[in-house]
């Protein structure tokens, strides 16, 4: 659903993907990837009968997004996924001939149905699957696309992407899009059989003048707009969340989301919230709510190297940890990974608590490049604190986590230093930072998972997702903390991850 990248000339096609992937010092362990080739997007996230299900934007052919397929991989602990065929394949002819685009999973009166964008040269329309009981075999429908084109009399800047759910005795869905010189939309429509569909209007819509370059900007378009309730079963009463990723003529940039209130044939927000603060690492998310009533949700972590170095690694793209998004005491989502991760944990080392009172220290008893660490820190105003992630013995290649608080005590900045991370000069090492909620006692709930390149850091509720590159993986293992000011560290504990696959090479075509 995101930018075209074209094959590098030269590539291999398939041969030796899965191969190369599995040598490669970067790729995750515990974080999903598919078997080789590219991934982006999460699509048709659900949790059918006990079983959770995760499909993908896939390219088994290149690590490049080119006539893309729908990977899919079944888990029943969120944690350890299995391969399963690949749901959907571009047609020889018909409207997704040039790729089947992101969408969804939902229950058809007990019939697994698929809506996605098929994609054909420049035209992205809805498209319709039904799938077999145990969700691993599909047939897409004859009628497609089931929405010929996009609405009648509106400038578009594309038209992708679907959220849909029941509502009463129809369907209700939205498309991603955009109005030509307004902003970012969705597109609202209704239907009683998933195939015939009447346009209702735009649900929301932003305004792109407002804005642009800042870390809030909507965009010109919305992709993978994803609307759900939260707080249905508490006394307090509901907020609804409209998710999206802002995105201008091919450039993804960032997640957002409103809260507000759906109702009606409308959404009115209340307030625009930044949903990761990595940016365009957490991109594209889709969520759902599970049979536990919890709200899951899964976002691409894009690369932060170049085509080539993708291309010949043999793999591009990794899947977020699985989320679960509560409400938080100021009304915005409170992110944290699902608790299920922790049977990863091995090896735990704990390290005292007491005041920071140096600038750095060593911890020489954690290392590693697949590692979970929690820790909770007690800052005064003006102080901060530091944790280095992926060090080299010389400190020439090292990632810092940076949190902070104002000297006037009110509130803080999550902050990742990557301008060390790596000596390629050739990836990605720009620093991402966003606000950090603090109560008056200045305490920060830290947590901190390294999977190879894959980071994703978790404070206060606050999530920052990122990819980093060292030039010598075997050597950037090291871990360190450090403080400036008053800073208490009142308890550290660090976890070696285990793999979440077995060794050996995945089928691409499983």
């Amino acid at each position: 659903m995101t930018h075209d990248l074209t094959l590098p000339s030269g590539t291999p096609v398939a041969e030796g993907l899965a191969e190369r992937a599995l040598r490669d010092p970067h790729r995750p362990r515990f974080h999903f990837t598919s078997p080789g080739g590219w991934l982006n997007d999460p699509n048709g996230l659900s949790h059918w009968n006990g079983v959770y299900h995760l499909f993908y934007q896939y390219n088994p052919l290149a690590a490049a997004h080119h006539r893309i397929h729908w990977g899919h991989a079944t888990s029943t602990d969120l944690v350890h996924w299995a391969d399963e065929p690949v749901a959907l394949v571009p047609g020889s002819d018909g409207p997704d001939r040039d790729g089947c685009w992101s969408g969804v999973l939902v229950d058809d009166g007990g019939v697994p149905t698929l809506v996605y964008s098929g994609r054909h040269e420049a035209h992205e329309l809805p498209c319709v699957a039904r799938g077999s009981a145990d969700l691993r075999y599909w047939t897409k429908d004859q009628a497609n696309p089931v929405i010929t084109a996009p609405p009648e009399g509106v400038d578009i800047t594309a038209f992708r992407d679907h959220c849909v759910w029941r509502e009463g005795q129809v369907w209700r869905q939205l498309v991603g899009s955009g109005i030509r010189g307004v902003g970012g939309t969705a597109f609202l429509y209704e239907s009683d059989d998933l195939r015939s569909w009447r346009y209702v209007g735009p649900l929301l819509t932003g305004d792109a003048s407002q804005n642009q370059g800042e870390l809030d900007w909507t965009g010109t378009m919305w992709e993978c707009v994803d609307l759900f309730r939260l707080g249905e079963d508490e006394e307090a009463g509901s907020t609804d969340v409209l998710v999206f990723s802002a995105w201008d003529e091919g450039t993804t940039h960032h997640p957002l989301y409103w809260t507000g209130s759906y109702q009606g044939d409308t959404f009115t927000p209340t307030a625009l919230h930044r949903l990761d603060y990595g940016g365009r690492y957490f991109y594209a998310p889709q969520s759902t709510r599970d049979e536990h009533g919890r709200r899951i949700m899964f976002g691409w972590l894009q690369e932060g190297r170049t085509d080539e170095a993708n291309a010949q690694a043999g793999w591009c793209g990794v899947m977020s940890l699985p989320r679960v998004d509560t409400l938080d005491t100021d009304g915005s989502l409170h992110q944290a990974p699902a608790p299920e991760l922790t049977v990863l944990r091995r090896e735990r080392v704990e390290v005292a608590p007491g005041p920071l009172t140096d600038a750095y220290t060593p911890l020489h008893a954690v290392r590693g490049d697949q590692l979970d660490i929690e820790t909770t820190l007690r800052l005064a105003p003006g102080a901060t604190a530091r944790l280095v992630v992926r060090e080299t013995p010389d400190g020439a290649e090292r990632t810092v986590v940076e949190v902070s608080r104002a000297h006037d005590g009110t509130n803080g900045t999550l902050r990742l230093h990557r301008e060390n991370s790596s000596l390629d000069p050739t990836v990605d090492t720009e620093p991402r930072y966003g606000d950090l909620p603090l109560g008056t006692d200045g305490r920060v709930d830290l947590r901190v998972l390294v999977d190879h390149s894959a980071l994703e850091i978790f404070a206060n509720g606050r999530p920052l997702t990122a990819r980093i590159y060292p030039t010598r993986p075997d050597e950037a293992v090291g871990v360190g903390i450090g403080a400036d000011g008053d800073v208490t560290l009142e308890r550290f504990d660090a976890w070696q991850m285990a793999p979440a696959f077995t060794d050996g090479p995945r089928p691409l075509w499983p």
